[in-house]
This record gives C-alpha cells, sequence and structure tokens, in this order.
C-alpha cells in the first residue's frame, strides 16, 4: 500500500496519512479511535520481538453440514486474511513471561466462533494448563459460525470445560474484549476470566443492540454495551488503550503470573 495515501477515520473525520496509522497498529493519531486489527498484527503488539510460536496453525475447518456456499466462504476469507481461520494461537513471551497465547480475527467471516477456533481456543487452554502458563485471550468475534450450525454452538461447551480444567490451576487468565466481541464468545470464555480487559470504545455483549430493542420493545441506556458501560456494570475490570496493553500485561503478569 502506498505510505502518502490518506484515509478519513471513521469517528473524528480528519485524514490519516495510512503509514501513520499502521504505525500506530490503527488507532487514529487524531482522536484515538481503535480500529480493528489483524491478529498478526495483535501478535506483534503484545508479544516480545520474535517469542511468539504458532501452534495447532494445520487445523481447517470442513463443512460438516454440506452448506451451500461454505466453501466459498472460507477461501475467500483465507485469501483476504492470509489465515487459515479466525484465530492464531501459540505460546510467546510479553515482557519475558511466556504465555499461551490466543487471538481472533474478525475479517475471517466476522472473526466467528466454528470448530477450528473453538478447538484451537481449547486447545491453548490445555497447553497452558499441561505447562503451567498464563492464559491470554483477545476476542473479536461476531457470535456462532452460522455456517456449521450445532457444531459451532458446541464450541461454547468445549471452551468452557477445557477453561474450567485450565482455572484448577494457580495460573490467572487474562481476557482482553476488543470490538466487537458478541454472541457465543461473550457468552463463554471471553468474559469468564480473572481479569477482563477491554479497549476503549469496544462493543461487547451477546445480541445486537436493535436485536434486544426489537425484541424488549424499550430503548436501551445511551452507550450500552460499550466497554465502559460494561466497567460501570462490573463486567470489565480494566480499559486500556491499544497502544498501552502490552505494558499493562507486562505488569498484571508480573503481579500474578
Amino acid at each position: 500500500m502506498d505510505a502518502t495515501v490518506f484515509t478519513k477515520c471513521e469517528r473524528c473525520k480528519q485524514p490519516i496519512y495510512e503509514k501513520d496509522l499502521r504505525a500506530r497498529f490503527n488507532v487514529c493519531p487524531n482522536c484515538e479511535f481503535h480500529y480493528p486489527l489483524p491478529a498478526p498484527e495483535r501478535v506483534r503488539l503484545l508479544t516480545d520481538a520474535g517469542s511468539f510460536e504458532e501452534r495447532d496453525g494445520d487445523l481447517t475447518a470442513g463443512n460438516p453440514l454440506d452448506f451451500e456456499g461454505y466453501p466459498g466462504r472460507l477461501r475467500s476469507a483465507r485469501e483476504k486474511s492470509g489465515l487459515k481461520d479466525a484465530i492464531l494461537s501459540g505460546v510467546g513471551e510479553i515482557g519475558s513471561s511466556r504465555v499461551a497465547l490466543a487471538v481472533m480475527d474478525f475479517r475471517f467471516i466476522g472473526g466467528s466462533m466454528g470448530s477450528v477456533v473453538g478447538e484451537r481456543v481449547a486447545r491453548t487452554m490445555e497447553l497452558a494448563r499441561s505447562e503451567e502458563l498464563p492464559l491470554v485471550i483477545v476476542s473479536a468475534s461476531g457470535g456462532a459460525r452460522m455456517f456449521e450450525g450445532i457444531y459451532s454452538l458446541m464450541q461454547m461447551a468445549k471452551t468452557s470445560v477445557a477453561l474450567s480444567r485450565f482455572m484448577e490451576g494457580s495460573k490467572p487468565y487474562i481476557s482482553i474484549l476488543t470490538d466487537p466481541t458478541f454472541g457465543g464468545v461473550t457468552a463463554s470464555f471471553a468474559t469468564a476470566a480473572d481479569i477482563i480487559i477491554a479497549e476503549p470504545g469496544a462493543r461487547v455483549g451477546f445480541a445486537g443492540a436493535r436485536v434486544i430493542e426489537q425484541t424488549t420493545k424499550e430503548k436501551l441506556p445511551e452507550g450500552f454495551q460499550t466497554a465502559e458501560f460494561q466497567r460501570e456494570h462490573g463486567m470489565v475490570d480494566r480499559i486500556v488503550h491499544r497502544l498501552a496493553l502490552k505494558g499493562d500485561l507486562e505488569r498484571l503478569l508480573g503481579f500474578v503470573g
């Protein structure tokens, strides 16, 4: 991409050099709006240089329900993102603390949790348990992957069981919620951590606000489902600017890791 190309910020509408946006890990230099961040860049942001080792990268989704068009969607998502599925997972170091890390990527079919995402999350939890490592998961998801039906919904139970086993140990689980985190991911592992961090302005919930309003026939409060709203109501422990996340994790892991 040409480094001199401008884009216009979605929030403040000010022009931004693409190179400046990339240099700040997709955070607007004018208003600090947090754009989505691809999983490989998220790994680069959080881990010590050269320390990340991917695990289970050979897993790919099938089409268990013979859902029409799903194989094509998978091919398109792989070409667009360069990933096998909506997640990167493995081990790495954060401030010299070795951790088990899983990072979701919204570019891949909306970060939806299908069989591969659930399996890799569960395996990351099992790795953390067996090697006695702190667990860090970064969520970005629209929910379950409808193309896989019940196989997708089963991942909620799978990851919850794997997490309960991990929690029997003494190492911490830190969950980072990014925009957006919804559906089965929110209802299973994303909000069941020892420490829950959210990026500023991240939308976090189960069903979307419009769905809730249409169902309940009531007007929702201002800022409903934002990270700030969730912190005020006890669902989020900390809101941390993206560029401060690595330093915050280093301190937390130093305290409890």
